[in-house]
């Protein structure tokens, strides 16, 4: 731990505690506001520190923050550096002090001030690499620590398996593919020539929680490593601001994630990498897409994954603007704040070519959309407008959680004609004929209306899907098979007993009339397994769910639910 917390404060002292500062009047004011005297101090107090200049603590790389102020503190000698510490909290206050503010922190106690000596501007990416992938040989003081003790406690040294082979391969740096550097406090690039003879075969480099900043260090990493593919950004808070540069043809996937990017960012930097297919930008709050020209992004060519997880995107007609990004495969768009879908039908193209027109989110096959607020069937139903969706993720979505009135697993299945994975879990064709057919059953079962188009408002595939499977509106006859049997037929049901004080007991397949309830299922089940004073829970196991699902509803009827022959019912108990 280091002196950020330090109660002791003297002219020597590396960190200022916002407890031990001497009583001001209670004002505080804003940044413009510092005294003449305190901003031209600011050469002496930066010590090679600039204003939004990355630093971390001195021997402490994970612990980072932003120059916020240079200069004298009131009250206290010499000079100090304010930081504002990355994730808005390990400080002491907000960047005022004593009733003055000096600057205006991300939180509430995310800032302090430091003395220059307390912190590092970081080191060139070179050193970096050849300290994490060390050339050299052991020094004579790790030799000596590698030792066993032997049954008369002598010391036998320690050869590890293939250290040899190991400590040959990286003293070819020019060798490796992959490097990773991260939490290593590199800020700057340094030499490209040194850089370049340094890794010249590098094709993926991970960057992650270092202190680059500054878009023009990174246009010249990437010129000076040809080869490179592959850039990870992560947790490097990247300004606003740019540069112009060269395209750099090279980079095909770049993550930005928690960078603080802006779509007005990835607006300036799409030129240069305008080859990119895959685009990383989690974590970064954005809630808009703004274009500079048009209702739609364009350019991105090659672009064939944007992921967007993790932001706090509520409004659909964002991701509209990115319908013609025209070789998008996949959207990730899990963890945001959206409430609706809607497929963009009358969105016009925003580069005809000749008489031929191009669908909005053309060759779009996944949409991962977990973890939003969606509790409306009409956006289920809007995804089978997409022209080429096959993988869909709705999990923790209102709609698509029973235990909240949402929908199960099966009906899912059913509404989304074209989907090979839900949920991360493949559609295989027998469940999705099981599905549909239950669906069936269920509309069938529930139905407040005879009208045809209230009920294909409801539920658009259901015409579709009794043509398909050959399922008529009449009741079915004795003569009827399978599938067909409906409300007044029998269907099969296996029971399987599984709660810890029911004992070992065989399943049991029964015939059962398909307007049985639930609570008249748990009754016949109290009778076939000769169970007494037990309180039954029963869940149905479906194909493609992790987990059975409850039946709560008890005077729901087995076809209502949608419970076809074959299902597998599990009796279980409670607590």
């Amino acid at each position: 731990m280091f002196g950020i917390f330090d109660d002791v404060v003297s002219a020597s002292t590396p960190f200022l505690s916002a407890h031990h500062s001497p009583p001001q009047l209670p004002v505080s004011l804003p940044s413009d506001s510092v005294p003449h005297h305190m901003a031209t101090a600011a050469a002496a107090a930066g010590a090679g520190f600039r204003l939004g200049q990355r630093v971390h603590a001195a021997g402490d790389p994970r612990r980072s923050g932003t120059v916020r102020y240079l200069g004298p503190v009131d009250g206290h000698a010499g000079d100090w550096v304010g930081v504002d510490w990355d994730g808005g909290a390990g400080g002491r206050h907000d960047g005022s002090l004593a009733g003055r503010r000096y600057f205006a922190a991300a939180g509430d106690r995310s800032a302090s001030f430091a003395r220059p000596a307390a912190l590092s501007a970081g080191i060139a990416l070179p050193d970096a690499i050849r300290l994490r992938y060390r050339v050299d040989d052991f020094t004579k003081e790790e030799q000596d620590e590698m030792y066993v003790f032997s049954t008369s406690q002598k010391r036998v040294s320690v050869e590890l398996v293939g250290t040899n082979k190991v400590r040959e391969k990286l003293k070819n740096l020019d060798e490796l593919l992959c490097v990773s550097v991260s939490f290593m406090g590199v800020s700057s690039t340094g030499s490209p020539e040194e850089l370049q003879g340094l890794v010249p075969n590098l094709r993926q480099l991970d960057l992650t929680g270092n202190l680059f900043s500054q878009w023009q260090d990174i246009f010249s990493l990437c010129q000076a490593l040809p080869s490179l593919e592959v850039l990870d950004l992560t947790n490097n808070i990247m300004e606003n601001d740019t540069v112009e540069s060269s395209l750099l043809k090279n980079i095909r996937v770049l993550v930005l994630n928690n960078c603080g990017v802006t779509w007005e960012l990835v607006e300036k930097i799409k030129v240069p990498f305008s080859c990119l297919k895959e685009l990383h930008l989690i974590w970064n709050k954005m809630n808009t897409i703004t274009t500079p020209v048009g209702k739609v992004v364009q350019g991105f060519d090659a672009l064939r994954l944007l992921n967007l997880e993790d932001n706090h995107i509520v409004s659909w007609d964002e991701m509209v603007k990115l319908s013609y990004l025209r070789s998008l495969e996949q959207l990730h768009l899990n963890k945001n704040k959206i409430k609706h879908v809607r497929y963009p039908s009358n969105l016009p193209s925003p580069v005809p070519l000749g008489d031929v027109s191009f669908p909005p989110f053309e060759k779009l096959q996944v949409l991962l959309l977990g973890s939003n607020e969606i509790e409306e069937f009409l956006s289920v139903d809007s995804l089978n407008l997409f022209p080429s969706l096959m993988d869909v993720r709705i999990s923790d979505n209102p709609i698509a959680d029973p235990a909240k009135g949402g929908a199960p697993r099966f009906v899912l299945v059913a509404r989304l004609g074209n989907v090979k994975i839900l949920n991360g879990s493949e559609v295989s064709a027998r469940e999705r004929r099981e599905a549909e057919i239950r669906y069936i059953r269920l509309v069938m079962g529930k139905a407040e209306s005879d009208d045809p188009e209230v009920i294909k408002k409801l539920h658009p595939r259901f015409a579709e899907l009794k043509a398909l499977h050959g399922i008529e509106d009449e009741k079915p006859t004795s003569r009827m098979l399978g599938p067909q049997k409906m409300a007044s037929g029998l269907i099969s049901i296996t029971l399987k007993c599984v709660g810890p004080s029911m004992g070992e007991k065989q399943p049991l397949t029964k015939k059962l009339p398909s307007t049985t309830t639930v609570g008249k299922l748990k009754s016949l089940c109290e009778s076939f397994f000769k169970l007494k004073d037990i309180k039954l829970r029963l869940f149905l196991e479906e194909e493609g769910c992790p987990l059975p699902q409850l039946l709560e509803e008890e005077t729901a009827s087995l076809v209502e639910l949608g419970i076809g022959a074959g299902a597998t019912i599990i009796v279980d108990e409670e607590n």
